[in-house]
């Protein structure tokens, strides 16, 4: 009797369920490695004990990650015998503000100007440099606002060192912009690319709390901007899977901000809203079946997070075309809980549909 591929994911958490959700659907099946004990979980414990790896490995075909801050040791070792994609390089490589930033400017991407400072007395020498305002963040982990802190004036420098210093840090000149957009794109192991739309995201205290699919008032220039940014990184890495590159629109054209390799919270919408959601091409791309089309099955849609408490969410499911994906997790502040899809016919439909969902959950 045949039986289908294995796909391991590094992490147990609601990305690597959500693509064990939309992989079934293909045949696959999944083994998880995590290093924190779960009851739902294959656990093979933490250390990268070699017994426990060895026993992870034998039984997939093929590894992914659901978190950038995946340790690359174990990256390497799982793939001396297995394919693991997105690969190492491209791990690495997003797993250091600098690293990244330097890679975009090299493929002639727009950034923030930028100084890695590791002292206080370099930070000051960065803020001479850049000027303030500007963003003082740290090179590695960090995520959802965290490990971050805006300069505004010379009186903060000392403050947000000895908060989030002591460690090598980034200072980023701060940018004017008018939105903060994100696209998703999903490459094969044979080079082929499908873009979803460029998504306009809104975020409360560093936290995505909104994203609207496509960007309103999207001009085919950015877009053609957008696509090209994140061909070029796809390309240079010989990446497979899906990437996430976060962009500030600005009166001069787009400028990169961060980008993340795997599936991304800002591309749940596509689960309800897109003929091929992000995750089912992942899965695609790492078991080397043709990608599906990222094009939108309705004219627009948003994804509103559910952060810190549900709030009435059995509610929503009364609101047309709203579906809620929820994630298991025990509620506490700035913790994604879920996230509820809509999908309309027009604008003015899903904007109507969005404040029905805000008023019962308490989402914005």
């Amino acid at each position: 009797m045949s039986v289908g591929p294995v796909i391991g994911i590094i992490g147990a958490g609601q990305l690597g369920r959500m693509l064990a959700l939309a992989g079934t659907r293909l045949g696959a099946r999944f083994a998880f490695y995590e290093d924190v004990p779960s009851t739902t979980a294959h656990t093979l414990g933490p250390c990268f004990a070699q017994d426990q790896l060895d026993a992870f490995i034998d039984t997939v075909d093929v590894v992914t990650f659901e978190s950038e801050n995946t340790p690359i040791a174990l990256i390497e070792r799982i793939s001396q015998r297995k394919p693991v994609m997105p690969n190492a390089t491209a791990l690495f490589t997003a797993q250091h503000r600098g690293r990244e930033k330097t890679l975009f400017r090299t493929l002639g991407i727009e950034t923030a100007p930028f100084m890695i400072v590791d002292s206080l007395a370099a930070l000051h020498e960065a803020v001479a440099t850049i000027g303030l305002p500007a963003v003082l963040k740290t090179t590695t982990e960090g995520y959802d606002g965290k490990g971050q802190a805006v300069l505004r004036h010379a009186d903060d420098v000392l403050e947000a060192w000895q908060r989030i210093g002591g460690r090598e840090l980034i200072l980023e000149g701060f940018v004017q912009f008018n939105r903060e957009l994100s696209i998703i794109a999903a490459r094969s192991r044979t080079g082929d690319i499908v873009f979803y739309p460029l998504v306009e995201n809104t975020h409360i205290d560093g936290i995505l709390r909104l994203t609207l699919a496509p960007a309103p008032a999207l001009s085919n220039t950015l877009t053609q901007q957008a696509q090209a940014a994140i061909s070029a990184v796809m390309t240079k890495l010989d990446y497979v899977g899906v990437l996430a590159l976060e962009l500030f629109d600005t009166d001069h054209g787009l400028v990169a901000n961060e980008m993340a390799p795997r599936v991304h919270n800002s591309g749940h919408w596509s689960q309800d809203g897109a003929w091929t959601d992000q995750f089912e091409n992942h899965c695609r791309a790492l078991l080397d079946l043709p990608l599906g089309d990222a094009g939108m099955e309705e004219p627009c849609a948003a994804m509103i997070n559910l952060i810190g408490e549900l709030g009435d969410w059995q509610s929503t499911l009364s609101i047309p075309h709203a579906k809620v994906h929820l994630y298991d997790k025990a509620p506490r502040p700035g913790r994604k809980l879920g996230h509820i899809n809509i999908t309309a016919t027009t604008s003015d439909n899903l904007m109507g549909y969005i404040e029905q969902v805000k008023k019962r959950v308490n989402a914005l």
